[in-house]
């Protein structure tokens, strides 16, 4: 299914809701929260598009492909893996986000971008989601 071509209003809202989450955050930050959640919901078309666009803005294929074991490598910034652990309390929600991971995240991210980064993280599910149900993936428009 053309998602966009068949419920063309919905796509528009869930784009307009991207680019709002988007506002503010650093744009390393950015791709590597909405890579992690695409891998962990297996979608394949959004990791595609996230690592292109994460590459086009400078980051390097070794933290690309050492990003499924980010908590037992050393490439990634305190702020960093506060952001990939609420991604992942985040995105695998039936276990709720614990306090710690919570806490985390805010002590490196201010009020306003953590709030970003939420939105970030639930607007990757949402097209995560979409695309995965609909089986979307690279190379398909």
């Amino acid at each position: 299914m053309d998602f966009r071509a068949t419920a063309p209003k919905v796509f528009k809202a869930v784009l307009a809701l991207d680019g709002a989450a988007r506002a503010g955050l650093d744009p390393v930050v950015l791709e590597l929260v909405q890579i992690r959640t695409s891998q962990l919901n297996r979608c394949a078309y959004c990791i595609d598009y996230h690592t292109r666009d994460a590459r086009a803005a400078g980051e390097t294929e070794e933290r690309l492909h050492q990003l499924t074991a980010w908590q037992d490598a050393l490439l990634y910034t305190a702020a960093e893996r506060a952001a990939l652990a609420l991604t992942e309390a985040v995105t695998l929600l039936p276990g709720g986000v614990p306090d710690d991971v919570y806490e985390a995240a805010a002590h490196h991210f201010g009020e306003e971008q953590l709030a970003q980064l939420i939105a970030v993280i639930c607007t990757a599910n949402v097209w995560n989601r979409m695309n995965v149900t609909t089986r979307k993936t690279p190379g398909t428009p």
